[in-house]
């Protein structure tokens, strides 16, 4: 009896915790990156299912923008083309950007939209070709060669970047209580399509959206100082000290500079959060302490 009440309690405890955040963030729109381990690891793809439903049913507004890289990758290998990568851009010519598109627009998205109805959600996929959802434009890749002290333009195939974003299908999606799965698949002028970075993607839909928040699932704690200590609660102009001093470097930083982007445009806070998690969003966004590194426009 005595462990039922004491179970009891922390339930209670854990329903008032986040009650002020359900009450603060209700109507708002939640751009959420998934990608990483949670993408790949199955307690960690129905935990975050179960999250986004919650959102929903809460009155959240949450948007789904997903990657895909180790599944392209391995399909590309099946069929026997060698995957190749320039500063870790994947080359793509129109072959492999066949297989981007069956892979992120087909089993990906599919998969993702199942779980979610699997678990009492009503989620519907779209790539970035759906109603003219993301105009891209090729990515000019310039790349330096200090022996030569000369860059050198660098053609890297249907790899994109965003033009614009016409939001208006994801938020008559919201508005009928459906919840929208996305895959980073751009249009250009010309009818061609772009594989572009699902983080750069999530950014400007978030932005777009003007979403009271973006947040980027990831496979590592956060963002740490130089003591391996995790950093949180940041300003923009604290994240350009700690990139000027050398703390976020290499792979680091696109990732920042995406959450940095979106905060910057009027998105109210970035999170970049640990995927590896489970419940991860709910933690981040639910909990006094949450699992990862906020950064925010607002000044103190």
């Amino acid at each position: 009896m005595q462990e039922h009440s004491s179970s009891a309690i922390r339930i209670a405890d854990v329903l008032t915790e986040a009650l002020p955040y359900i009450q603060r963030f209700s109507g708002k729109t939640i751009v959420v990156k998934f990608g990483g381990n949670a993408m790949v690891d199955e307690s960690l793809k129905r935990s975050f299912a179960r999250d986004i439903v919650l959102m929903k049913l809460v009155g959240f507004n949450p948007v789904v923008v997903h990657g895909g890289g180790p599944q392209i990758g391995g399909l590309l290998e099946k069929i026997g083309k060698e995957s190749k990568f320039v500063d870790g851009m994947r080359v793509t010519d129109r072959e492999t950007m066949d297989v981007v598109e069956m892979v992120l627009g087909g089993l990906v998205n599919k998969e993702i939209v199942s779980l979610i109805n699997q678990v009492g959600g009503k989620a519907v996929g779209l790539t970035g070709k759906d109603g003219g959802l993301i105009k891209a434009r090729k990515l000019e890749f310039i790349q330096n060669d200090p022996e030569m002290d000369v860059s050198e333009i660098i053609d890297i195939g249907h790899v994109g970047e965003v033009e614009s974003i016409d939001a208006s299908v994801v938020e008559m999606l919201d508005n009928s209580g459906f919840i929208p799965v996305i895959a980073p698949i751009g249009v250009g002028e010309d009818g061609a399509s772009y594989n572009i970075n699902a983080d750069l993607v999530a950014g400007k839909i978030a932005e777009f959206l003007k979403a009271e928040k973006l947040i980027l699932l990831t496979n590592i704690k956060g963002l740490l100082d130089k003591e391996g200590n995790l950093l949180t609660g940041l300003s923009s102009e604290r994240v350009n000290e700690l990139i000027g001093d050398g703390t976020i470097y290499g792979g680091m930083l696109p990732k920042i500079n995406c959450a940095l982007d979106a905060v910057q445009a009027g998105v109210i806070s970035s999170h970049i959060i640990d995927g590896r998690v489970e419940h991860a969003v709910l933690l981040e966004l639910f909990t006094d302490k949450g699992v990862g590194t906020l950064i925010t426009n607002v000044t103190s």
